[in-house]
């Protein structure tokens, strides 16, 4: 059975909404902002970012608010707001699990 469309996000998309929970950006904002966040971990190429936000509109997770000449600036809707959260709480869910088998593990001494 196929994943339904944005069922789990990707680290990019989770911080495209992110850069977008506070304010309205445009992509150079969004960029930049997904870059500083991270510390330069994850980068957004403008072939990335640009398909995840026409996905994203697709999905009326985000709206566009404004353009100016090449310059687009992009907005959270309600459903965009509600898909960060589902998903932060779902990668908490994950880090619980792995925390809770960190403390169950037990090291298995090597057989020489």
């Amino acid at each position: 059975m196929g994943r339904k469309m944005l069922e789990t996000l990707t680290e990019s998309m989770l911080y495209v909404l992110m850069a977008l929970l506070r304010e309205e950006r445009c992509g150079t904002e969004i960029a930049d902002f997904v870059s500083a966040k991270t510390g330069g971990r994850v980068r957004l190429g403008p072939g990335t970012l640009y398909t995840i936000l026409a996905k994203f509109q697709e999905e009326a997770l985000i709206q566009e608010t404004a353009v100016e000449g090449r310059r687009r600036t992009y907005a959270l809707t309600q459903a965009g707001r509600a898909r960060y959260w589902d998903e932060v709480a779902r990668l908490r869910a994950c880090i619980a699990d792995a925390e809770e088998e960190e403390r169950l593990w037990k090291p298995v001494p090597c057989a020489d």
